[in-house]
């Protein structure tokens, strides 16, 4: 008798270990990890989760510049053979030999926030970055008059969304407003520091500033901080994303205004896509997670409620 006691018990603790173990696993692999817009990435990536039944594993650079790292971490979620695999590509060049080796062995790939050089991966996920940059031109331009010298304070080389930014930005301005000097695109390299620091520089070479477009949370940040800290209220600043103290900032007036993502729901829609195709339907290969230009005037509103304050702290309790 107790020969077979201990055999049952042997039998449920192996039934339960499979169980376990057959629960499907999907990588989410952002650029960065500590910024509010990747926390909400997260918790966009977590409800969709909960929807098809898998867990997700986080796992990001310490760095939002290192494509290294992020390397690393895919060809870990590869060679342990996750059910797929949800990336924000560091770099579009640099992330296309580990995408295509997922898809070569069978590992779906949904990428977002930022494109890839490969067509190896069932959907891209993203804000029309294009369309933001002229957002923040045609803005820019108004509050400007149409004229005076210009500078950007971008991300860095290598990172799709924001090159298409910056270039929606450029192009726009120079179509609609010839009178505008863009005097300078200047990186940040996620570093709030050295956005800062880029743009004091900015400042000093060109005292006649008269507007500025920093366009991501670390570059605006940093951008603000500059502002700041010499008192030039006069410099007009539109910037991309948004936290609490950006928000202040533009109450406050340092900021103008803030074109913002939905990274909830660009966290939310390239897991689902994973879902998906795991349970054999169609996976689209395009989603706008869309895009909104909001003002000082508008923050509180119902519109601009999804974009600036998503209810995350449901999903990401106890993580």
């Amino acid at each position: 008798m107790r020969r077979l006691a201990a055999t049952a018990i042997l039998l449920a603790v192996i039934v339960s270990g499979c169980r376990r173990e057959t629960r499907r696993v999907v990588g989410v692999v952002p650029k960065g990890a500590n910024h509010i817009f990747w926390q909400t990435v997260h918790a966009g990536a977590i409800k969709a989760a909960q929807e098809f039944g898998f867990e997700i594993e986080w796992n990001a650079p310490a760095l939002e510049i290192d494509s290294s790292r992020q390397i690393e971490i895919v060809e870990s979620m590869v060679n342990r053979r996750l059910a797929g695999i949800v990336l924000a590509p560091v770099d579009h060049k640099a992330l296309v030999g580990v995408v295509e080796r997922a898809a070569r062995e069978g590992v779906p790939v949904a990428i977002f926030d930022s494109g890839i050089d490969t067509r190896k991966r069932i959907t891209y996920v993203a804000t029309n970055n294009l369309e933001s940059g002229r957002m923040a031109a045609r803005r820019l331009g108004q509050i400007l008059g149409g004229q005076g010298k210009v500078g950007v304070i971008g991300f860095m080389a290598g990172s799709a969304s924001t090159m298409e930014r910056e270039g929606g930005f450029l192009d726009e301005t120079r179509k609609l407003f010839p009178k505008i000097d863009v005097v300078g695109v200047q990186f940040g390299m996620a570093d709030r520091a050295k956005a800062m620091a880029v743009t004091e520089n900015l400042l000093t070479a060109h005292p006649d500033l008269a507007g500025l477009y920093a366009d991501n949370e670390s570059s605006l940040a940093g951008a603000v901080q500059a502002l700041k800290s010499r008192g030039a209220r006069h410099v007009k600043l539109v910037g991309m994303d948004a936290s609490d103290q950006l928000v202040a900032d533009v109450r406050a007036g340092w900021i103008d205004s803030l074109v913002l993502q939905n990274p909830f729901r660009m966290g939310y829609e390239s897991t689902r896509a994973i879902g998906l195709k795991l349970a054999g339907q169609t996976v689209p290969e395009l989603v706008d997670s869309g895009v909104a230009l909001v003002l000082r005037e508008q923050l509180d509103s119902p519109e601009a409620k999804p974009f600036l304050f998503p209810d995350i702290q449901k999903y990401l309790k106890g993580r």
